[in-house]
């Protein structure tokens, strides 16, 4: 039986402001598995970043607990709490690097606060900075540095406490595209040798897609779905989460078309029917054309998915017929309502 690292149970958290209470999470139910990459995912002022710092009590919730390694951290006193945080380490969005220290410097920060020896710990941040491929600049400074090289030094910054929970708070939001690829690489190599177990707070689907194998989609402080990531890419359930899957106005795949909302279909093809002409057989067969609307093809797990959006027959006959078809050959498929949004942006 898989062991829960993480669990959050009722969590709820409001801030009083001037207008009145403001609820940022609700009611939140989480448990996250010793060794998972879960991903956290949702628009901006959804509640995301809110939720990440409740599990390690940088934010205390307003009701409700949060549990790690089958202890309740809420209710601790600072003492003991801090034990606890010791095992969860963070990493941001901007780095948050000591600037007046080198980069050595700042891997050895932490160890420095927990007491460890000056030796252990100078060859501990050695030991690191190869982890993280970056032993030629131990001295530079973090001006000297570009945004991946100090993302690479916050991540080894963050394992020099030997965690067991990584939280990544948009830790690649403020990095270019190569970038972020490799630092993912790098997450995802730390989260398969080691072991960590990475929460990852993200409004970007192609983070999720490439680190994690697992994800909740939060909304007005609400988790609306939660699963494996292969699972929600094959069959969204809530508006939310097809929301974020379904392209968007900044994807660099743009729609094919955007003539019509009514009669679509988002079909998902695995590798056993990614290289069939399914659709050009089903138009030859039915004699009914389709409106392609996007296609695109993600690599979720080591296994390649495509997604296509068509739009069928106007009649309703032969757009069921489709449908049958469809079915008949194995490609699950959901549809799209009439009033949800399409291929246009959204709010990031």
């Amino acid at each position: 039986m898989a062991e829960h690292i993480i669990r959050l149970q009722g969590v709820t958290k409001e801030f009083d402001t001037k207008g009145g209470k403001v609820v940022a999470l609700r009611d939140i139910d989480l448990d996250i598995e010793r060794g998972d990459s879960y991903g956290i995912i949702g628009l901006s002022g959804a509640g995301k970043s809110t939720l990440v710092r409740t599990i390690n009590l940088l934010e205390q919730p307003t009701e409700g607990k949060v549990i790690f390694n089958g202890s309740a951290l809420t209710g601790l006193g600072s003492k003991d709490l801090n034990i606890h945080r010791r095992k969860i380490s963070m990493i941001f969005q901007q780095f948050n690097l000591l600037m007046q220290r080198d980069a050595i410097g700042n891997i050895l920060f932490p160890m420095e606060i927990a007491g460890v020896p000056k030796q252990e710990a100078l060859k501990k941040a050695e030991e690191l900075l190869k982890v993280v491929d970056l032993e030629d600049r131990a001295h530079s400074y973090p001006s000297q540095l570009s945004g991946g090289q100090k993302q690479r030094i916050a991540i080894a910054r963050a394992l020099a406490s030997d965690p067991e929970v990584i939280l990544c708070d948009e830790a690649t939001s403020a990095l270019d595209p190569k970038t972020t690829r490799s630092i993912l690489a790098l997450l995802r190599r730390i989260n398969e040798e080691r072991g960590i177990t990475l929460v990852v707070i993200t409004h970007e689907m192609d983070v999720i897609k490439q680190l994690c194998n697992k994800v909740a989609v939060i909304e007005n402080g609400e988790i609306v779905e939660r699963g494996e990531v292969q699972e929600i890419f094959r069959k969204p359930k809530t508006k939310a989460a097809r929301k974020l899957f379904f392209p968007d106005g900044k994807s660099h795949e743009k729609p094919l078309t955007k003539t019509s909302t009514k009669n679509r279909v988002r079909l998902v093809f695995d590798e056993a029917t990614a290289g069939e002409p399914i659709i050009a057989n089903m138009i030859m067969e039915l004699g009914a054309p389709v409106n392609f609307l996007y296609a695109n093809l993600d690599v979720l797990g080591g296994s390649q998915k495509g997604q296509m959006v068509i739009c069928l027959a106007a009649d309703k006959e032969t757009a069921e017929k489709q449908k049958e078809y469809l079915k008949a050959k194995g490609v699950e498929f959901i549809e799209i309502e009439p009033d949800e949004d399409f291929g246009e942006e959204g709010d990031r």
